[in-house]
């Protein structure tokens, strides 16, 4: 009897035990759902080249894009075909060097034209941007091509006037004025008397000689000085945009300089204004006389189209917009919305470079920001250029 009870004992002991090392159940791990997939955003277009629209004053269109891990505003600019003040000024508030990842930011790619005829080339120096009207039969539409330039600091002013193209040289030296010579000599800096044509020329590769015999229209071996005042008189472009108007533009055009830092064009039956800083030294009293000043800018047809419609516009809209400019056309007549709702129906596009852009997105890609900063200061930027330059 004891054995049986021990096998009894042993085999209670045995089933104890394998219960002791049996696996607990575990719960099966929750279902984890996959995030959804990233919108696919839409890639731009280049937006440099329009059509003209019967009626309507207004091309291109207003974008907004993602900053990525490396960008600046000025890569932004770059590579949208538009000038540092450009998307300074779209974007207020944002740290130029340092935006932040993933921000949308607002590439300012509409534009008012100025009120200038549309022939030929002009330049609004306050918007910092050159329009080339192209020759065209009647019956043809009317096409403008549009690029970001840079103008002459304080002190050394683009003109307004009216002039043309008397010349044009490929890879150019530049002959550098005693006046500039002198400037850098005041800060310790010797300039030779003649650049060569090479990458440290300011000039570029490309250049058109004016009618105005110490002025140029120009390319620059400092990308990001474009869209800024930073020359002695002298327009400056991108290089890859000044490379294709070399073989654009003629000899003989005629080119008109304009100062229009507030701009009305209809579009669709709307008054639109695009406002712009005004220059610091710009001598006209705007924050007194804005309104007469404005009638004077307009050419006659609108002069007369806007009379008609005052007592539709929202001068309201338009005095804010004057006294914080956005670079963007806001609508001052009718039901539309202002700036917000400009810019939250603007279309996000993918941060690449646009389909059909003069710019290989590779060249010229960045500088520090110690040379930026230079050339904001104006030190090391391009000139206005004795006569004999273009003959070189």
């Amino acid at each position: 009897m004891k054995i049986v009870r021990l096998a009894v004992c042993a085999g209670g002991l045995a089933l104890g035990a394998c219960s002791l090392f049996r696996p607990t159940p575990v719960a099966p791990p929750p279902v984890v759902q996959a995030p959804p997939p990233a919108p696919v955003l839409p890639k731009p277009v280049a937006t440099h080249r329009s059509e003209v629209a019967p009626n309507n004053d207004i091309v291109g269109y207003v974008q907004k894009t993602t900053i990525g891990k490396e960008d600046t505003l000025p890569d932004i600019a770059r590579r949208f075909d538009v000038g540092y003040e450009e998307m300074v000024t779209a974007n207020p508030g944002i740290d130029p060097w340092l935006p932040g990842v993933g921000r949308e930011v607002v590439v300012p790619t509409q534009f008012i034209l100025p009120a200038a005829p549309h022939e030929g080339v002009v330049v609004n120096v306050a918007a910092m941007r050159i329009f080339y009207y192209p020759p065209h039969k009647k019956g043809e539409p009317q096409i403008v091509y549009t690029h970001p330039i840079g103008i002459g600091k304080v002190g050394w002013k683009t003109p307004e006037g009216s002039t043309k193209i008397v010349s044009r040289q490929k890879d150019p030296v530049w002959v550098v004025p005693k006046s500039v010579r002198d400037e850098h000599a005041e800060d310790g800096e010797k300039l030779p008397a003649q650049v060569p044509a090479g990458p440290d020329n300011p000039l570029g590769q490309y250049m058109f000689r004016l009618g105005w015999p110490s002025y140029l229209i120009h390319g620059t071996n400092k990308p990001y000085g474009v869209g800024m005042r930073s020359s002695h008189g002298c327009m400056r472009l991108y290089p890859e945009d000044i490379a294709v108007f070399f073989d654009l533009i003629p000899i003989g055009t005629k080119v008109t300089v304009v100062n229009q830092p507030y701009l009305f064009g209809w579009r669709d039956g709307t008054l639109y204004l695009q406002a712009y800083s005004v220059m610091e030294d710009d001598s006209r009293d705007w924050s007194k006389k804005r309104k007469q000043l404005l009638a004077k800018l307009l050419n006659p047809k609108l002069q007369k189209h806007i009379a008609e419609h005052d007592n539709e516009i929202n001068w309201q809209r338009v005095g804010d917009l004057a006294h914080a400019p956005r670079a963007v056309p806001v609508p001052v007549t009718g039901t539309l919305g202002g700036i917000d709702e400009v810019i939250d129906k603007s279309l996000l596009v993918d941060n690449a470079l646009p389909e059909g852009s003069n710019w290989d997105g590779k060249s010229g890609l960045l500088v520090d920001e110690k040379t930026f900063k230079e050339l904001v200061g104006g030190r090391a930027e391009a000139p206005a250029v004795q006569p004999q330059a273009a003959a070189n």
